[in-house]
């Protein structure tokens, strides 16, 4: 044959293997309202940006399975290179196979060495049951997708964007990346099927309740965003991964600084008494800038709202209680979701801002049974290990254990300051009065016992003023609303590359 010839029929069979499976599977896609795979992947890139494909030609010559069910590239995404896996469901319904397996595997190195952000689209049946022999024992096989990922977590940013199911072991991919992105209605990820529940446990339940992603994003927190369609799924991912670098040892992204969006002031947004509530959404937008503020998790133990930001153009991480849900109180779930986005942070250089508000852990038998210390000792440690810069702001409420877990001073915090509204102390009036003048309170009836807790609790109360513990030097600064953003500019500012070293260990060891 000649050159002419040679690249003719190249041409051709690389157009057909980029057709991916038949074209009854991709009308079937369409038909279900999602897109087909170099459709997403063409959405998420820059336009008419450069495209780097490997393994297009696998498994094309007699096999019939065009990429092997798995397209891995290297494109642009807002002028920065980004990895890309992405399931082909037109093939085989995206399910894994022996090659799949190997350009997964490569893809992941490639993304590891070059040292960009990695995302994986994933629309996958699971693996191939008639390959599994091929794909599951060797040190080479699917388990080193996972084992990678390990590897990678903290080193480059893995982003998975899950646009329809992610079964068996393969519903671990999504839960070893920083974030994940759920389609409602399309996504579902569990380890095992309806089918194979019924089976296992006699329990009959629906794809959606179990494994969903109006469940894993509400319930399981398995999932971080929820989208309502696949478009809204891709500009999400994109959002994200604006705010943090291509690696950890490069810095975030730097923006042009703009104004804060509300224009209302932090003392209209917060009111003086302790126990009326409000919503710190509020608060956070008078003090980052312009629609910078990302929420994360927001479906996911609301009474926490963490998020990336933008203070003056640089990236931030905003941990807040939400005093209007649960009085923004600590619980299991919560502490989770405190201890993982606290960890995302320090592993990607983001300096971290907590918004305290809180009155402390939740007590009682049933948060108890559920290992509610197990799981604050999580956020605890968290805290406890993060060598970014971190500046803890006392809003009103800052009691007990949740003082601590939302980085008071005693956690060595670079800095904390406090708004004039602010109380702290070991536990509020109610529960310290009670505790403290229990058997007194017992002899007292009527109008006396009213009017002594009342006394007791006033006398308490003149004590959690902040002046006292300003005085003592217990906190930084005392800052009025009107001051914070400027405040909490400049000394970010001065804490700017100020990472901390870890004191020399191994790791430590965490009860979960």
């Amino acid at each position: 044959m000649t050159h002419a010839e040679l690249s003719q029929a190249l041409f051709t069979r690389l157009k057909q293997a980029q057709q991916g499976g038949p074209q009854k599977y991709h009308d079937r896609l369409h038909e279900q309202g999602k897109l087909g795979v170099r459709e997403r992947i063409g959405r998420f890139l820059d336009p008419d940006s450069p495209w780097m494909e490997d393994g297009l030609l696998a498994r094309t010559l007699d096999e019939g399975l065009p990429g092997d069910a798995v397209v891995t590239g290297v494109g642009i995404m807002q002028n920065r290179p980004v990895a890309i896996i992405a399931n082909d469901p037109t093939v085989k319904a995206g399910a894994w196979g022996r090659v799949t397996v190997q350009k997964i595997l490569r893809m992941q190195d490639l993304a590891l060495k070059a040292k960009v952000p990695l995302v994986y689209m994933q629309d996958s049946a699971g693996a191939r049951l008639d390959e599994q022999f091929d794909i599951f024992l060797d040190r080479r096989h699917a388990g080193k997708i996972f084992y990678n990922q390990i590897q990678m977590s903290g080193v480059i940013p893995q982003v998975c964007i899950l646009f329809g199911p992610s079964p068996a072991g393969a519903a671990y991919l999504p839960a070893f990346c920083d974030l994940v992105i759920m389609v409602d209605g399309h996504s579902s990820s569990f380890i095992g099927s309806p089918r194979m529940a019924e089976m296992a446990t006699g329990e009959k339940v629906s794809m959606e309740d179990l494994g969903g992603a109006r469940m894993h994003c509400m319930q399981s927190g398995l999932g971080d965003l929820l989208a309502v369609a696949e478009e809204e799924a891709i500009g999400l991912a994109t959002q994200f991964l604006t705010y943090l670098p291509n690696s950890w040892e490069e810095e975030a992204p730097v923006a042009a600084s703009r104004p804060p969006a509300s224009a209302l002031t932090v003392e209209e947004i917060v009111p003086a008494e302790q126990n009326v509530p409000y919503d710190v959404h509020d608060l956070i937008a008078a003090l980052v800038d312009e629609a910078s503020f990302m929420e994360l998790k927001p479906l996911f133990a609301p009474e926490l709202v963490v998020g990336l930001a933008r203070l003056d153009g640089r990236v931030l991480g905003v941990l807040a209680n939400q005093p209007k849900v649960k009085g923004g109180v600590l619980f299991s779930d919560s502490a989770d979701k405190g201890a993982w986005f606290v960890q995302l942070c320090h592993a990607y250089g983001v300096p971290l801002l907590f918004l305290q508000d809180v009155s402390g852990f939740m007590v009682g038998s049933a948060v108890e049974r559920q290992g509610i210390i197990r799981h604050g000792a999580k956020m605890l440690s968290a805290v406890a290990s993060v060598t970014v810069p971190r500046i803890a702001v006392l809003v009103r409420k800052a009691y007990g254990a949740g003082y601590m877990a939302m980085s008071g001073a005693s956690f060595q915090t670079d800095m904390v300051l406090a708004l004039p509204t602010a109380k702290t102390a070991i536990m509020g009036p109610e529960a310290a009065i009670n505790a403290v003048y229990f058997n007194k309170i017992q002899e007292l009836h009527g109008d006396e016992r009213a009017a002594f807790i009342t006394a007791k609790r006033a006398e308490y109360e003149s004590r959690l003023d902040i002046l006292n513990g300003a005085s003592e030097f217990f906190v930084d600064a005392v800052i009025p609303g009107s001051c914070l953003r400027e405040e909490l500019i400049f000394r970010f500012g001065l804490l700017h590359n100020t990472r901390e070293a870890y004191m020399p260990k191994r790791t430590m060891v965490i009860r979960g």
